[in-house]
């Protein structure tokens, strides 16, 4: 029996009482990709990113472990909820637009502490002024550095489109601009470098795509490492007291830990290890989050059809975003109808052993995105589910 049938094994015990479709999170790998994170990050904290967890309980049982301190969140409703559950500190990574938020912050002493604001532009200071509606606390704020890879002088652009601020000198003018305001102060940069964290090396059957990819990225590295310790230089020179450099991502936590500038990485898809980090290098994890849908349907020889299934992962569209069938190996798509909103057809040698009512088992392309599927996730410890929890849909709550 191999490994992967093995977990089958368990995962069908497990759940045998329980009808699918349903999720659950081995909690063996979720604590071993934990500890290999820790491991890597080299003794710096580790902020746990809740849009690749969306469940409470998990981030509590990340944050419980040496190595790991304070949240990344996504929007600015959900870092005011997770503030108000007890969470003091979340890091809103992306800038918000929510007036009735920044009201609420600026008016709770509690949460103004707690909670620290993305801006890469001082027009999104003013709409914070604008939404206070009285409320006169402190507004902690970071400042996002855009990392992507310019060459050519600047024709040629590798990186997602995030921040405006790019060199030293722009990113020290918008603290600036932080310091003479009233009712902000800066204790924070991030630089969160997708093109090298969230892009996969080792390509399944495109080996000069790979060889591309981490020429680009070695490159990408060396000249992200240099322009970040100069930014942070630039501000330390405006703000003396910056209280974090955040950087990273799971696919780069080693290489962004080693920089000195940083003092803290951002992580959270590598607790749960979706399909999209089956194509790294640097580090290999165990899936711990899957989903299970029923088989249905017998339409003939080498096909079953289970019930829905068609779970695509943000992004551009294409195969790499569609959800995997995992167990039992050796099933694939219909490539004539893929993952369905409502049945899926699968084809395989498999599907000649699984019967109505059987589980297969399905591993999501990203993270936390799974968790907007279903509203609870059963835990697995070995083979039993030893907890069921809420996910954010499960508490109410879909923040995006």
């Amino acid at each position: 029996m191999t490994a992967r049938s093995a977990d089958r094994a368990r995962y069908d015990r497990a759940t045998a009482h329980l009808d699918a479709p349903l999720a659950i999170v081995d909690l063996d790998a979720f604590d071993a990709n934990a500890d290999d994170l820790v491991r890597r990050a080299g003794g710096k904290p580790i902020r746990v990113a809740s849009k690749s967890v969306r469940c409470r309980t998990l981030l509590e049982r990340a944050l419980a472990k040496d190595g790991f301190a304070g949240i990344m969140s996504f929007t600015l409703a959900e870092s005011l909820w997770l503030a108000r559950s007890g969470f003091d500190d979340v890091l809103l990574a992306y800038p918000s637009a929510d007036r009735a938020g920044f009201a609420e912050l600026a008016a709770d002493p509690k949460l103004a502490a707690a909670v620290t604001v993305m801006i890469d532009d001082p027009a999104q200071l003013r709409l914070i002024d604008e939404a206070r509606g009285g409320g006169r606390e402190v507004i902690r704020v970071c400042l996002e550095l855009d990392t992507s890879l310019k060459l050519l002088g600047g024709r040629v652009r590798v990186g997602a489109r995030r921040s405006p601020l790019h060199s030293p000198a722009q990113v020290a003018d918008v603290a600036r601009a932080v310091t003479r305001r009233p009712g902000f102060k800066v204790v924070g940069i991030m630089a969160y470098e997708g093109h090298i964290a969230g892009v996969g090396d080792a390509v399944a059957g495109r080996p000069m795509r790979s060889r591309a990819i981490r020429l680009m990225q070695a490159t990408a590295r060396r000249e992200l490492a240099e322009r970040r310790a100069e930014v942070v230089r630039a501000v330390r020179a405006v703000v003396p007291d910056l209280e974090f450099v955040n950087g990273g991502g799971t696919g780069s936590v080693q290489s962004t830990a080693a920089e000195d500038a940083v003092t803290e990485i951002a992580a959270g898809s590598g607790l749960y290890v979706p399909r999209l980090f089956d194509n790294y290098t640097s580090f290999t994890g165990r899936p711990a989050a899957l989903f299970a849908m029923p088989v249905v349907r017998r339409p003939g020889v080498g096909v079953v059809t289970v019930l829905g299934g068609g779970y695509p992962a943000s992004g551009a569209a294409g195969a790499d975003r569609l959800p995997v069938p995992y167990l039992p190996e050796g099933l694939r798509y219909d490539p004539q109808e893929g993952p369905g909103e409502v049945q899926t057809p699968l084809l395989g040698p498999p599907a000649d052993d699984l019967l109505l009512g059987d589980k297969v088992w399905f591993r999501h392309a990203k993270a936390g995105e799974l968790c907007e599927r279903f509203d609870v996730l059963h835990l697995v410890e070995g083979d039993a589910v030893t907890a069921t929890v809420p996910t954010y849909r499960g508490e109410g709550h879909t923040f995006l």
